[in-house]
């Protein structure tokens, strides 16, 4: 072929007219190694790296040899720039040195489509009846534009892929979109030719790289490979994400609500007592719902398990019945109880896995202010799913700005199923392995490229270390007095992180009373709207709650100041987190560091990388919780952290802020 990885790599960034980077080829130089020699690697690619080109560009290399690759990402944003402009833009600058031009494709799970059966036929009712007019209302005028929308994508030969539609609600989605379980199938439905979901999976097999997300490659693996095109190689970009997607793709949740809309909707196809048999099941988990408070569910709670195996034994009795009957195109020409069978099979496996208990679930009940109480149920782990399902025959690049967590790659490789025991130092030589041994280890190498930013020059660590320790009330007076003070000094210019809507909106008022500075909250209107003005405009400033801490990217003056109102450990009556670390705990490890310090660390080291974006870019990061200095565990913390110029010096913060207001 004549190229290798680094000629590919000095080509695509001369093609987009981009400046080499060392940590961007040494990240492209161990994933082509780890494609060839089939050992995993975890790669820390600080901000900056331009870690999409480390890794496509030998993902190109491998991919023209006949050998597929799957990149996933945490969100469907990333999912589509890749697609959209990254992926594109490096097959131009990369086709004159390659035998062939790679094919691409994006694939996303079935409800990201619309679909022509519920467009053509309706959606289903309460009562499981196909209906074609739209909801009254605003959502009923989208619902129209949305189908008129879908029939055009299918005449021009696109996508019909939500994120090209015109602006809409997710309820209107709902009713033009099909969630997988009850699909008909392409063989049973009659759209199946036209079906945008069934060709966007015909363009992923003739591609050579797929590009997907985290659910849809955690679905894949549940349903034994079947969903994705065969692959050797995953690449996961925002790794860091992976353990936490798919415990959602491997969670589920049953209510009242769910069993008693399955009972109507399947009533009509079903014996009476069958569909009676699954309401009165209902209305017994109802009751067992409402005489149990929030929180884990665990054997001794007998009324709850017992409403949950009423509910399995009434939903098998039910689809037992739907089964007797043929649901063939011509016996159920509209496919509704087809759908409805879905939905009854559905509670059935949900009842059947909470009755159950295993020890390897966590169940706990919420109570939803709108919905009602609710059961959800979740893996206790999903490191061994993600070891025997996602990377135990195939060679995986896991990679993230922040992967290392208190200094090392243990914990995160942990998470997802590596155990630091199999790790292999730089000059280790990949040992030869028994594919067929399920009990093989899986040798795997860690890589922190670094970041081309000098955060040491560029950003302030500022820990308050005279403010008390914060406690469960919220912020003191203490407290908004040093946000007042930062935000004043800073003249705006803040993206404020808070552990909790309350705080968030507490501040926000704080702020408002005090100074005349504008001030957006998240909750005052929606988060892209707020996002922009934030942008636009350099002398405001954005409070907010989680999804600021991972879900923004402001370069430049518009923020100058990072304010963290606490370490973000997870609350601890989170019955997840409070499970695994229980679990920890009873294996004789430290759950406290092994769980909630980790998440702690992980959320840290997302929230400080929101000030420095670019190069240029200058900055305070000030967190208001001192215990990261005074406990023991500050230091993991800390480690978790860019290098940043630390200090507890609240007059030398102030008068960097005020400097950098001048600028």
């Amino acid at each position: 072929m004549g190229v290798d990885v680094r000629d590919l790599l000095e080509a695509a960034v001369a093609g987009i007219a981009g400046q080499t980077r060392p940590g961007q080829v040494e990240m492209a130089q161990a994933v082509d190694t780890a494609m060839h020699d089939g050992s995993h690697l975890l790669v820390q690619a600080g901000t900056g790296t331009g870690k999409s080109l480390g890794y496509l560009v030998p993902a190109l290399l491998h991919a023209i040899e006949d050998r597929r690759v799957v990149v996933s990402t945490a969100t469907l944003a990333l999912q589509s720039q890749l697609v959209d402009r990254d992926v594109p833009a490096l097959l131009d600058a990369t086709e004159k040195l390659l035998p062939r031009r790679p094919k691409y494709a994006i694939q996303k799970g079935r409800n990201n489509y619309a679909c022509l059966h519920r467009i053509r036929e309706g959606a289903p009712d309460d009562d499981g009846m196909l209906v074609d007019v739209p909801p009254p209302g605003e959502v009923g005028r989208q619902v129209i534009e949305l189908r008129d929308w879908a029939e055009q994508q299918l005449a021009d030969g696109e996508a019909g892929d939500r994120d090209h539609a015109p602006s809409h609600q997710y309820q209107a989605w709902q009713q033009i979109a099909i969630a997988a379980r009850e699909c008909l199938g392409a063989q049973k439905c009659p759209y199946g030719e036209e079906c945008f979901a069934e060709k966007a999976k015909e363009h992923a097999r003739k591609a050579d790289i797929v590009i997907t997300n985290h659910a849809l490659l955690s679905i894949d693996a549940f349903e034994n490979r079947t969903v994705l095109p065969e692959h050797d190689v995953v690449i996961v970009d925002e790794a860091h994400e992976l353990p936490a997607r798919v415990t959602g793709a491997a969670g589920d949740e049953l209510s009242p609500q769910m069993v008693e809309r399955a009972a109507k909707r399947a009533r009509r196809f079903v014996d009476d007592d069958k569909a009676d048999d699954l309401i009165d099941a209902s209305d017994a988990l109802r009751a067992a719902l409402d005489g149990t408070r929030e929180g884990r569910i665990e054997a001794s709670n007998g009324p709850v398990l017992e409403a949950a195996a009423l509910v399995r034994d009434a939903a098998r009795g039910m689809y037992s019945d739907l089964n007797k009957k043929s649901d063939d195109k011509d016996d159920d020409p509209d496919g509704a109880k087809r759908q409805s069978k879905g939905a009854v099979k559905e509670i059935f496996d949900v009842a059947e896995r909470v009755a159950a208990l295993s020890d390897l679930d966590v169940v706990w009940m919420i109570d939803r202010d709108r919905f009602g109480r609710e059961l959800r149920i979740a893996p206790l782990t999903v490191a061994g799913l993600l070891r025997e399902l996602v990377l135990r025959d195939r060679t995986a690049i896991l990679t993230s700005a922040t992967l290392t967590l208190g200094g090392d790659f243990d914990a995160i490789a942990r998470q997802v199923g590596l155990r630091p025991a199999d790790k292999l130092a730089d000059d280790d030589e990949m040992p030869e392995l028994d594919s067929d041994d399920e009990t093989a280890p899986l040798p795997w190498r860690g890589l922190d490229v670094g970041s081309p930013f000098e955060y040491e020059k560029q950003a302030i660590l500022y820990v308050a270390k005279h403010l008390p320790p914060p406690h469960r009330d919220g912020l003191g007076k203490k407290q908004f007095e040093e946000i007042i003070d930062l935000i004043t000094a800073a003249g705006g210019r803040t993206l404020g992180l808070f552990s909790s809507r309350r705080a968030a909106e507490a501040a926000t008022a704080a702020v408002r009373e005090a100074t005349d500075l504008k001030v957006l909250c998240q909750g005052d209107a929606q988060l892209g709207e707020l996002a922009r003005e934030f942008v636009d405009d350099p002398e405001t400033s954005l409070f907010g709650t989680l999804s600021l801490w991972q879900g923004i990217d402001v370069p430049g003056s518009t923020c100058n100041l990072v304010i963290i109102d606490r370490v973000p450990f997870p609350r601890p009556d989170e019955p997840l987190m409070a499970a695994r670390q229980r679990a920890v705990d009873e294996a004789g490890g430290n759950g406290f560091m092994a769980v909630a310090a980790t998440h702690a660390g992980l959320l840290l080291a997302q929230g400080t990388g929101r000030l420095i974006r670019r190069s240029t870019d200058r900055g305070v990061v000030a967190i208001l919780d001192p215990r990261i200095v005074t406990q023991r565990y500050g230091a993991f913390l800390r480690a978790s952290l860019p290098p940043m110029w630390p200090t507890a010096d609240r007059e030398k913060v102030l008068g960097a802020l005020k400097r950098l207001q001048s600028t």
